[in-house]
């Protein structure tokens, strides 16, 4: 078996990011198109416009197979926001997690933030484990209807 790398995201990696996380939340949460559309924005938004010194994506791969994804953008100048934290099933409860959220948060240290923040649902049980044990701190979490259904949105921090 070939191991798995951790790369730079590039904009050719921009499709399969949105048709995974469409396919994941509809098939898994019940998610409606919408959600396929605002990660489209997303990754439109980052490929246009996002500092690379200070900004950066990440893909899993194995053999050339794309596995994951995770993000890291800047919110202001001392915060930054982890984006995009997806495994495909296949890739979960390996430790490619912990790997990918280690890489994204060594990064944002490395170029000067001081936080990072992210937007989660509650029903993201594992990624919300993965957080809490690694120091992240629950901020807030209220009821919502987004992307069609009933959901508990969680806003998380971390110190740096």
């Amino acid at each position: 078996m070939e191991s798995i790398q951790i790369r730079p995201f590039c904009a050719a990696d921009a499709p399969w990011l949105v048709e995974q996380h469409g396919k994941f939340y509809a098939r898994d949460e019940g998610f409606d198109d919408s959600f396929g559309t605002l990660v489209e924005q997303i990754l439109e938004d980052f490929v246009a416009e996002h500092d690379p010194a200070r900004e950066r994506g990440w893909i899993a791969e194995r053999a050339g197979q794309r596995l994951g994804s995770i993000f890291c953008v800047a919110l202001d100048e001392r915060t930054a926001k982890l984006r995009l934290f997806l495994l495909v099933p296949e890739a979960r409860g390996r430790g490619l997690g912990q790997q990918m959220l280690d890489t994204c948060t060594d990064f944002a240290r490395g170029v000067g933030f001081t936080e990072m923040r992210l937007w989660t649902h509650e029903s993201h049980r594992a990624a919300c484990a993965l957080y809490r044990r690694n120091g992240w701190q629950l901020l807030d979490s209220k009821p919502v209807h987004s992307f069609g259904v009933d959901l508990v949105e969680q806003s998380w921090k971390f110190r740096l």
